[in-house]
């Protein structure tokens, strides 16, 4: 079973960076779309992008700023984050789904797989 730890948030000023990293264990990181949520105090958890392959996809808001990456030889997924505005503050989670061929993308329900989150603060 594929396990998931993320690392890399803490406090920015609006308009900094921050590189978020989720570090997978258990399984090939191969074998699984992985995507990124995250989830801001009193709101419901919103998909931010999800990689599968080579493939990529983002929630319109945040194409051009947010950047996700995975490196399989570590293996690693990367969300770059880049202009950061104070409504990016959030926790953010790394999330799995096995398969070589489907990725769920936004659907939040179909991810089995969740790690721990990481906070991400953003001041203005």
């Amino acid at each position: 079973q594929v396990q998931l730890v993320e690392s890399g948030g803490g406090s920015v000023q609006s308009g900094g960076s921050l590189r978020l990293s989720c570090a997978v264990s258990g399984d090939a990181i191969s074998r699984y779309c992985m995507a990124w949520f995250r989830q801001a105090p009193e709101k419901e958890r919103e998909w931010v992008a999800s990689i599968s392959g080579a493939n990529t996809a983002y929630v319109d808001s945040m194409k051009g700023r947010f950047t996700i990456s995975k490196d399989n030889a570590k293996p690693t997924v990367y969300l770059q984050m880049n202009s950061l505005l104070p409504d990016d503050t959030a926790m953010y989670y790394c999330a799995a789904y096995r398969s070589y061929t489907y990725c769920p993308g936004s659907r939040l329900r179909e991810y089995r797989f969740w790690g721990q989150g990481t906070q991400v603060t953003v001041s203005s």
